[in-house]
This record gives C-alpha cells, sequence and structure tokens, in this order.
C-alpha cells in the first residue's frame, strides 16, 4: 500500500500536475486568441503540443493503473534491478569520483530501499547481536560514515565504517584507485584517507541520537512476537573500523582514541592492522606487536562504563599474504586474549592470475576482487583449523555471487563481507547473494547458517 501510495503522489505531483498546467495554459492562450477573427486556424506547434500532452497523459494514466496493482515487494524488485542501469554510467567516470558519488547518493537516500524481509534461514545471533542476514559491507567504502542508514537500508545485515584516524589526513596523492574492470578487480591505495575521529563522532552521535527518539516515539510497529533484528545504528549492525595516521609514531594510542570515541556508537570494534598503503602498519600483525596491542585497546574499551550489552566485541582484520608461521601467531594471540572475532582479509599487494596479465597490475597498492578470492579463502580455512573454530570469522575478499558467500561460510566464515562486487553489482547485487545464498544452504540440506560454518573441514 506504501508502494502504491507514494506512486499515487509522484504522478499526480511531478507529472500530472505539471501537465495539466500546461494544458491550461495552452487552453488560456487559445481562449484569448479565438476572440480575435483573425486566429481561426490552430497553428502546427500548437497541434503538436496538444498530441503530446494528450500521449502524456495517456501514458501517465496507463503507467499508474499498472503501477496500482503491483504489490510492495513486487514494486521493491523493480527498483533494485533499476540500478543496474545506471551501473554503465558510474564505469565512464574516474573511479575515485565514482566511489564520491556513490556515497554521497546513499547518503542523501537516493538509492532503494529493501522491504523484503530476508529468508529466515539466513538469520543468525552473533555476539549477542542479531543478524538479518550474514551479507555486510566491508570498511573502506564508507570511510566517514556518511551513509549508514542508506547503506543498512539497502539490505546489508551490517556494515562497518572506517578506517577511522585520529586526525584528519588526506591519504595517499590521487590517482589511487584503479579499475581491473573484465577481472572484477580493483587496486587501491587511498592510505587511509578520512575525516578524522571528531567528524565521524558527530556523525554516529547524530545517528544514535536520533535512532533513540524513533524508538522512544513508539513508531515501531515490531510485535512483541518478532525477532529483533539490528544494533546501535537501527535495522542493521554498525561496524567501525580504527586506523592510525600516517606520522603516527604511537600506534597504540591512536587505537586508543579511536575505542574511547568511537566504541559507544558501536555493534563491534576492528583494529585494521593489514592495510598495505600505510608504512609499518603489517608489522603489528607479528605475534609479540599485536599481543601488546590488543592488550592496551581490550583494557581502554574495558575501563569504559557499561550498560547490560557490555563492551563492543573487538576484531582484527588480517592481510592475505601472510605465512604460515604468522597465522599460526595470529590465531595464538587470539585464542589467549579471547580476540572476539577476525576479518579475514584485507587487500593483497600480489598479484594472483588473471589480474597479473593487466597491464594496470603494475599500479601500487592492494588488489581487491575476483582474484582475491582464493587466496583469502584459503587463508580463511586455515584460521579456523588454527582457532578450532573457537572464534567467530568474517570473510572477505572477492564474493560476488550467493556461491561465493557460501564457499566463504562452508570454509569457516560466520559471517561475509562484500566491497568490489558491491562497487562493479551495485545494489542489485545484494537480494541476488541472499537469494543465492539461501538456495545454497537448501540444497545442501542445512536449516541455518550457523550449520554450515565450517561445514568443508568438521
Amino acid at each position: 500500500m506504501a508502494a502504491r501510495k507514494l506512486l499515487r503522489d509522484f504522478w499526480y505531483q511531478r507529472v500530472i500536475s505539471s501537465t495539466l498546467g500546461r494544458t491550461r495554459h495552452s487552453f488560456s492562450t487559445s481562449s484569448s486568441a479565438s476572440a480575435a477573427p483573425t486566429a481561426s486556424k490552430i497553428p502546427h506547434s500548437s497541434k503538436k503540443g496538444r498530441l503530446l500532452t494528450g500521449a502524456t497523459l495517456g501514458l501517465v494514466i496507463a503507467g499508474g493503473a499498472y503501477v496500482s496493482t503491483v504489490d510492495e515487494a513486487t514494486f521493491c524488485g523493480w527498483l533494485f534491478q533499476a540500478t543496474r542501469l545506471v551501473n554503465p554510467f558510474f564505469a565512464l567516470l574516474d573511479a575515485e569520483f565514482a566511489h564520491t558519488l556513490a556515497v554521497s547518493a546513499a547518503a542523501r537516500g537516493w538509492v532503494p530501499r529493501e522491504k523484503r524481509p530476508d529468508p529466515s534461514i539466513l538469520g543468525l545471533e552473533v555476539w549477542g547481536r542479531k543478524f538479518s542476514n550474514p551479507v555486510g559491507l566491508a570498511a573502506g567504502f564508507d570511510k566517514n560514515a556518511e551513509a549508514i542508514e542508506g547503506l543498512l537500508g539497502l539490505g546489508f545485515g551490517f556494515v562497518e565504517v572506517g578506517s577511522v584516524t585520529p586526525i584528519p589526513q588526506e591519504g595517499n596523492p590521487k590517482p589511487r584507485i584503479f579499475r581491473l574492470r573484465p577481472e572484477g578487480a580493483i587496486i587501491n591505495r587511498c592510505g587511509f584517507n578520512s575525516e578524522g575521529i571528531v567528524a565521524v563522532a558527530k556523525r554516529l552521535g547524530a545517528q544514535h541520537g536520533k535512532r533513540k527518539l524513533d524508538e522512544t516515539s513508539g513508531t515501531s510497529s515490531t510485535s512483541s512476537d518478532d525477532v529483533k533484528y539490528g544494533g546501535k545504528a537501527g535495522p542493521g549492525i554498525l561496524g567501525v573500523n580504527l586506523g592510525k595516521n600516517k606520522t603516527s609514531e604511537d600506534a597504540a594510542s591512536d587505537y586508543v582514541q579511536g575505542v574511547h570515541s568511537l566504541s559507544q556508537y558501536a555493534d563491534y570494534l576492528v583494529i585494521n592492522v593489514s592495510s598495505p598503503n600505510t608504512p609499518g602498519l603489517r608489522m603489528l600483525q607479528g605475534r609479540k606487536q599485536l599481543k601488546d596491542l590488543v592488550k592496551k585497546i581490550q583494557a581502554a574499551r574495558d575501563e569504559m562504563q557499561w550498560g547490560e550489552e557490555g563492551p563492543p566485541p573487538l576484531l582484527v582484520k588480517i592481510a592475505p599474504d601472510l605465512s604460515k608461521e604468522d597465522l599460526e601467531d595470529i590465531a595464538a594471540v587470539a585464542l589467549a586474549l579471547r580476540l572476539d572475532g577476525l576479518i579475514i582479509s584485507n587487500t593483497t599487494v600480489s598479484r594472483p592470475d588473471p589480474a597479473s596479465q593487466n597491464p594496470v597490475a603494475k599500479e601500487t597498492g592492494g588488489l581487491s576482487g575476483k582474484p582475491l578470492f582464493n587466496l583469502s579463502t584459503n587463508i580463511l580455512k586455515e584460521m579456523y583449523l588454527l582457532t578450532r573454530g573457537k572464534i567467530p570469522l568474517i570473510g572477505c575478499g572477492g564474493i560476488s555471487s550467493g556461491e561465493d558467500a557460501y564457499q566463504k561460510i562452508r570454509a569457516g566464515a560466520t559471517l561475509v563481507q562484500l566491497y568490489t562486487g558491491f562497487a562493479y553489482g551495485g545494489p542489485a547485487l545484494i537480494p541476488q547473494i541472499k537469494v543465492e545464498l539461501a538456495q545454497c544452504l537448501e540444497r545442501d540440506g542445512f536449516k541455518s547458517i550457523v550449520e554450515a560454518v565450517g561445514a568443508d573441514y568438521r
């Protein structure tokens, strides 16, 4: 009903009113002219205008009548599919400008909003948070928390913003984002371009306040029997990814500042120690360095005052370019310090085939997208085995279909994240992945996501 009302209002206000206005104007002009004996003939252009007006009115009435018979779910599906028509336009733009435009569109609500419920088989609970589906948006897309509501409205189960640095920084010189379109990949060397903690905290605080106001206003129609999905950001789960400034000599201090300023708005926090575009950052993945860093950040988080929900879970995002020994060290630290989760993985400095054959592969930076899938999935599998399935893992890297997401889950991921696939496929990819993932689970006899986690290695 909401969709029908919206369309009726649109047709009337935007099209019918303007068309009738033009018709009245034409009629008034014609009436004045008819008073003169010399104006007995109707100009040819006026005839064409009236024909065009009549045809427009006919199309509007017919279109409005047809739309009024469509249910909300069907109309919602049309909107998502219609976004595929815009993808070629974005492909013509500079990669970073297209990215900025996409974030701006989501921030202004110029993207479709998912009204259809997720398949029940996709719902799960992790860290005491209820996810309506396991498909999330990785950090790097909405770096400054500008478009959380719009992105969650697209149907993601969770959205991760950042990486956020304490002090604003421009990042590396442009151009710094490069498409490898035939391979479905992207190379970036952005270098933690961020508006900084203060700007992000202001946006998150405003959104948090709006959410609380909506809750207390009694506008929610959710019955007590319904499962309530979501977290501090509203209908979905919000993750905040923390980074360090390029010139900082005290990484732990940078991350602690992020915890103190942003953790109150986050459903989970991420320590990003794996971007290849900040000098020395990946050194923090070493056993001693990581252990010392995590302990300081955990202490900073735990010293804050928390309500019944407790502090947000703390995760570490790791690189795919790690040796077996590196993985063993990270797993040991994660288990010893009871880390809440790991994200596997960030971009790679290698150039897996077929990306290596593309001339753009010579650009410096981290590669994401389809060529990263096998590498990141193998690291995911290794970490699942090393942690013995005791730590929730988020699979990230090369997902562009429901089957890809399913393979990550079978390899040990509890949740999955998109970035490059979303950049190429647009909003229409999200419902497609969820439907395909549900079909994969049902095909293999699983009744839930949880049952399928690590199925290949159990």
